[in-house]
């Protein structure tokens, strides 16, 4: 008789989550914290997400291919948590107001670059087991008709997600910043 398999073990499709710590846009005495999955950087996975659907909005003569590319890298921005450990608490579940979304649950993953999270926010659903994290039902609460994004589900093994959340890596700059070349 195989031996019965556990029912709350991931799958084969785990994924890898990375919790950077960046400055602040704005200010840069200050820092946010921004998310890699499996490498990417999630902003780029949401450009990937929405750039059909903004396609349907925008119209093309407004913008150059490389405007409408910026546009949709930088629609969101990592999140500035103001107190100590409060990242923490927001990624394991424990969200303060305004940083969850009041209608569905779901967590702010990221913010508005307008510097008001609330303001344009990526949301999805958080669960937890003992074992993994997944993300899950993103969605633009701005955007109904757009319905869930094409984005995740992600499952993250819990314990190195907690990890990355612990020791987030730090970086010198913003990945997507705007490139300064003449």
């Amino acid at each position: 008789m195989p031996p019965k398999s556990d029912p709350h073990a991931p799958g084969p499709t785990a994924h890898q989550v990375q919790f950077l710590r960046q400055p602040h846009p704005d200010l840069p005495h200050l820092t946010v914290w921004g998310i890699r999955i499996d490498g990417t950087d999630l902003r780029t996975l949401v450009a990937d997400a929405t750039r059909e659907l903004w396609g349907r909005e925008l119209d093309d003569d407004d913008d150059t291919p490389q405007e409408r590319e910026e546009f949709l890298l930088r629609q969101h921005a990592p999140l500035y948590f103001d107190v100590e450990g409060q990242a923490q608490a927001h990624f394991l579940g424990d969200a303060q107001r305004g940083l969850r979304h009041e209608v569905s649950g779901a967590l702010f993953l990221l913010g508005c670059p307008c510097g008001i999270d609330a303001c344009w926010p990526l949301l999805a659903t958080f669960t937890a087991t003992e074992q993994t994290i997944t993300w899950s039902a993103f969605h633009q609460p701005d955007r109904p008709q757009w319905g869930e994004l094409p984005l995740g589900p992600y499952t993250f093994l819990r314990a190195p997600y907690e990890a990355s959340l612990a020791a987030p890596h730090h970086l010198a700059e913003d990945p997507l910043a705007p490139s300064h070349e003449a």
